[in-house]
């Protein structure tokens, strides 16, 4: 019901994709990125607004009806609202994050050398984020252990900061092509399954938003996600998988993601220390395009695979 108005609202505040040559990480020009993208432009990009919008009042809705009917918020730490606090915080703040590099992509490119926030910059920010949350994960509930299947349970005490914030920052670069609907699913099954209300109402009203996106973002799309949605996903996601526990099932049941950022990171480590491409493009998804696949097989084909990755992820966050 929203999304309608809100496209044609994005039109009228010129919020699209603007007709630029892009550049990456290294500041170096992505030729055939813009070539296969190049369709694309003049497109709002703002669907990651209206989700970040929607999916926190959907679920602050959630929690005041659970308060009116005098129902338990049940939650697997001490503190509901410590919980409620950290997955907000996360959600919010990479999102504002995100909307700062949509906003300069959009109004200032031609006045920038880069497209977007210079990558160090956008580093920083993220890893004071990422180290914020961890602190919280680690103060607030209390968790100081990961669960590796096979092996058990260790308590890796202080360490557990710097491993969760380089799990939340890894993720947060992770989701670009795909809008992780059924990685979602899937931690949406093991938080019911351990009776988390916090944390699976959240993800109800989050997949919410996300159907309604992808109902209008179906090749060819008339709306993208946006920085403002993929870095709140990545980290929220990785966040999630954190508070449930399931730190070694998280790269599993977000097994796309994995793919689309290890390959850009071989790409980045080929040209910077042994000034080559390792690939001859990437992310995954561009080298498929790049090797003649149209962009609806190829977001088909990456949901089955995202499909496989997140029952294989189940098994394993279930094993005992």
């Amino acid at each position: 019901m929203l999304i309608v108005p809100f496209i044609n609202f994005l039109y009228q505040l010129k919020f699209q994709r603007q007709q630029q040559t892009t550049k990456d990480f290294l500041n170096k020009p992505t030729p055939i990125f813009d070539r296969f993208n190049k369709h694309k432009h003049g497109t709002p990009i703002g669907g990651g607004i209206l989700i970040l919008l929607t999916t926190v009042f959907v679920f602050f809705f959630f929690i005041l009806m659970y308060s009116i009917f005098k129902k338990n918020i049940f939650s697997n730490y001490p503190s509901a609202s410590s919980e409620i606090l950290i997955i907000i915080f996360t959600f919010l703040s990479f999102g504002i994050l995100g909307f700062m590099d949509d906003f300069k992509k959009i109004f200032f490119w031609k006045t920038s050398n880069f497209f977007g926030l210079r990558f160090r910059h956008k580093f920083i920010i993220e890893l004071i984020l990422s180290l914020i949350i961890s602190f919280m994960l680690f103060f607030n509930l209390k968790i100081n252990i990961i669960y590796i299947p096979f092996f058990g349970v260790f308590d890796i005490s202080y360490f557990y900061i710097l491993f969760s914030a380089f799990v939340i920052m890894a993720f947060a670069n992770a989701v670009n092509i795909t809008d992780g609907l059924f990685s979602l699913v899937g931690f949406w099954v093991i938080s019911r399954s351990i009776l988390d209300v916090p944390t699976s109402l959240f993800i109800a009203a989050w997949l919410g938003g996300l159907m309604a996106f992808l109902y209008f973002n179906i090749y060819p799309a008339r709306i993208f996600l946006g920085d403002t949605g993929s870095l709140s996903f990545g980290a929220t996601f990785a966040v999630i998988g954190l508070i449930l526990g399931k730190a070694f099932a998280l790269p599993i049941i977000g097994g796309v993601f994995i793919l689309e950022i290890g390959s850009s990171l071989i790409q980045i480590v080929g040209r910077r220390y042994f000034h080559k491409k390792l690939l001859s493009v990437a992310p995954f998804h561009l080298y498929l395009q790049n090797k003649g696949w149209e962009e609806p097989k190829i977001v088909m084909r990456l949901w089955l695979i995202s499909i496989v990755f997140v029952i294989f992820g189940l098994m394993i966050a279930f094993m005992k």
